[in-house]
């Protein structure tokens, strides 16, 4: 295959038959988003967000593209503002992996970080304040951007569809923004009623009611419920602990060669949970969001 950018390569990725043993012989898919040239599912999200700004006459050739964000979809901002040669302001709070804010960096990318306990509230706040003293900017604002489940119910879910080409029975997926669960979930909804939609948070997230406090799964979680989620129906919504999520990356990598991030470690605890609720021989369809190996400063496979 020959390509003329990197950003030709986005989308598009594996979807892996999980041979690992499962409740009910049921069976697990999962999408492999490390595959996409970031290393992320995040890319299909910078992609569309930017594309989508230009569109809409939000973006022109100098505009400043700012946005706050725990660190994949920094990545994927930075590797599309840099095929439009765009200038790009991150911000970051400081907890999140050094991997990720160095892939940023590295993009061309600037980096503002801001206080872990501020979470990533604090990011946005500051992400609006850059932005009103920064003449010609852009904040597409993953957060509350229409194009962020769009950029799913237009890529990865049609993918699924087109790759499995059987009914789906579940789909699990975690959330940060929301946009990943909302967007696929309302298109496969769309095209089989049936297909259960089951939403994955770690503790210490806020969906199923518990208490806010930190926790090492990154990727997933939220403060404050996503505004996404009012558009699309929710069947269930699982909390998945720092240690079954990482249990999973340990038992991923060294039974199928797979390094997959604690998102993807949650999403798949998540996903053997529903297997033991639904009828023998179900189909889950899961996403695995990257991969552990913007992790490794956090010691990801070290055992508790």
């Amino acid at each position: 295959m020959l390509i003329k950018t990197i950003q030709q390569l986005i989308g598009n990725t594996p979807l892996i038959h999980l041979q690992i043993k499962v409740p009910k012989h049921s069976h697990i898919y999962a999408k492999l988003e490390m595959f996409n040239p970031g290393g992320s599912i995040k890319d299909r999200l910078g992609q569309y967000m930017i594309q989508d700004g230009i569109d809409k006459g939000k973006i022109n050739a100098t505009t400043t593209i700012i946005e706050p964000t725990a660190g994949n979809t920094g990545i994927g901002v930075a590797l599309a503002t840099q095929e439009h040669h765009l200038p790009t302001i991150l911000v970051v709070p400081e907890k999140f992996s050094y991997e990720k804010q160095t892939l940023m960096k590295a993009l061309g990318a600037k980096l503002i970080n801001t206080p872990s306990e501020d979470g990533i509230k604090g990011a946005i706040k500051k992400a609006r304040e850059i932005a009103a003293e920064t003449p010609n900017s852009y904040v597409p604002m993953q957060f509350e951007n229409p194009a962020n489940p769009a950029a799913y119910y237009h890529t990865l879910a049609p993918e699924l569809i087109q790759d499995l080409d059987q009914p789906i029975d579940a789909f699990v997926a975690g959330a940060g923004s929301g946009g990943t669960f909302a967007g696929i979930a309302k298109y496969l909804k769309e095209q089989n009623s049936n297909t259960q939609s089951i939403v994955v948070e770690p503790e210490g997230s806020i969906l199923n009611g518990g208490p806010e406090h930190p926790h090492k799964t990154e990727g997933i979680g939220v403060e404050f419920i996503p505004p996404f989620f009012k558009n699309v129906q929710i069947d269930q919504t699982l909390t998945i602990s720092d240690a079954d999520a990482f249990k999973y990356v340990r038992q991923m990598a060294a039974q199928q060669g797979l390094f997959i991030g604690s998102s993807s470690g949650a999403a798949l605890a998540a996903s053997l949970k529903v297997a033991e609720q639904l009828p023998e021989n179900s189909t889950i369809v899961t996403v695995f969001p990257d991969s552990s190996e913007r992790y490794m400063s956090e010691n990801i496979y070290q055992k508790p």
